[in-house]
């Protein structure tokens, strides 16, 4: 028998042979302990479909992809080697515009994914390898193997999309923007990041919009990054510099005379309970509380009125907001839609920002200016329901950003959509992803 036949067969017993007595023997080895029948069945079924992955798509080259780690650093987006390593990204983007830019990817007859065999994958081993997502060594194939699988993640992470490593039409979109498109962002982001780059203070909040993030910094590094959902193309967050001086704990939520107009009185004309089920009491501006049946909703009367929104489970804020000085009437907030936050496309606010995971923020803005607030405190507050206001001992600078690309010192390159088409593009990074839906 020859040593390849050898290889093969092996890898023939290897995957069919991989009997329930072997699958429970990897088990033990893992160290598995099981306190009932269910949770032994469920967790064997797991540990089994990774063995099986694990061997079905083993190969040769597995230590030349690079290590999807590299994409997250605790270096701050704004820090001041941002420009620096966005400088390099241009030589290496001048490159791949020079050498004729990455072939477009065509729309398969489905998504492809781990496991796919179709001639399509071979334009997009090609894709990936031209921005880096994948090795050059990883070769031509047509089939969708787990190396093509990670670089399509790591692409994924780069544009601020769900890492499921699954080619559908997002992902699709953002391959086929241009190279000459991704260069020109990293220019125009290249002035933005340079104002920015001075000391923005030893701890600060910075909110980047169009990538809907939040970053905590803390002595130049990110001690948190919280998912955002910011505004609509027709209400959007923005762009300012400012400090935050204030907590509202369970708040109330006053809605501002534009959502007046725009939601609730459509939405009291399709629905006259909308206020009681959502909790809104109205108000004159002396105090006095006024029943909905006293306005004329078929006018704009009602935004000459106070709507406040009592706090509980169902409040738009959630359970926190936090104050910043600024004329827009905007603020950072909590918010009960927790679901958006697992989107692509995180532009669904009147302008505030939503902030995922709120509690981890807070603590931190309290700890260093109002120590005795932990966050155990902080949950025992939100938890009572009481209404409590906490003035910050020290103001944290606030900076809400809109960069659409940018790089860390491991030379990853990040970009996002020019959601609100500020990057002055002749045809912007938005304009190209809807040229391919």
């Amino acid at each position: 028998m020859t040593v390849q036949a050898g290889r093969a067969g092996a890898g023939r017993r290897r995957r069919g042979g991989f009997t329930r007595a072997m699958a429970w023997a990897s088990l033990l080895a893992l160290g598995f302990a099981f306190t009932t029948p269910a949770l032994a069945q469920n967790a064997a079924l797991k540990a089994l479909i990774e063995q099986q992955q694990r061997v079905q798509w083993e190969d040769q080259f597995d230590t030349t992809m690079p290590a999807l780690s590299l994409i997250e650093s605790t270096a701050p987006t704004l820090s001041p080697d941002t420009a620096s390593h966005v400088e390099y990204a241009i030589q290496r983007y001048s490159d791949i515009v020079r050498r004729g830019g990455w072939p477009r990817v065509s729309s398969p007859r489905r998504a492809m994914r781990l496991g796919t065999r179709d001639e399509n994958v071979v334009t997009l081993r090609r894709r990936l390898m031209a921005s880096d997502d994948l090795e050059q060594t990883a070769g031509l194939s047509d089939t969708f193997d787990s190396y093509v699988d990670a670089a399509v993640r790591r692409f994924q992470i780069r544009h601020g999309l769900t890492p499921d490593g699954v080619v559908g039409q997002s992902t699709l979109v953002a391959m086929n923007v241009p190279a000459a498109v991704r260069l020109s962002q990293l220019e125009t982001n290249l002035v933005r990041l340079r104002s920015m780059s001075g000391f923005l203070g030893d701890r600060y909040v910075m909110v980047n919009i169009p990538a809907a993030e939040i970053e905590a910094v803390e002595d130049g590094r990110v001690r948190s990054r919280h998912t955002a959902v910011v505004g609509k193309i027709d209400r959007q967050t923005p762009i300012l510099n400012s400090a935050i001086y204030e907590l509202n704990f369970n708040p109330y939520w006053t809605v501002p005379k534009s959502i007046i107009r725009k939601d609730l009185i459509p939405k009291m004309n399709e629905d006259p309970r909308y206020l009681e089920k959502n909790r809104i009491r109205i108000f004159d501006w002396h105090g006095n509380e006024l029943t909905w049946q006293q306005i004329d909703w078929s006018t704009d009367e009602a935004t000459q009125f106070k709507f406040r929104q009592e706090p509980g489970d169902i409040n738009s804020l959630g359970s926190v907001r936090i104050n910043f000085h600024n004329q827009h009437q905007v603020y950072l907030h909590d918010t009960p839609s927790k679901t958006l936050f697992g989107s692509d496309y995180r532009f669904h606010s009147s302008g505030c920002v939503r902030v995922q995971n709120v509690r981890e923020l807070i603590t931190w803005l309290l700890q260093s200016t109002t120590p005795d607030w932990s966050r155990a405190r902080v949950d025992q507050t939100i938890r009572s329901g009481a209404r409590e206001d906490v003035r910050l001992k020290t103001k944290i600078p606030l900076y809400m950003t809109y960069v659409t690309a940018w790089s860390n010192a491991d030379g990853v390159v990040h970009f996002r959509d020019d959601i609100y088409n500020r990057d002055g593009l002749a045809t912007g990074v938005a304009g190209e992803s809807l040229a391919y839906q």
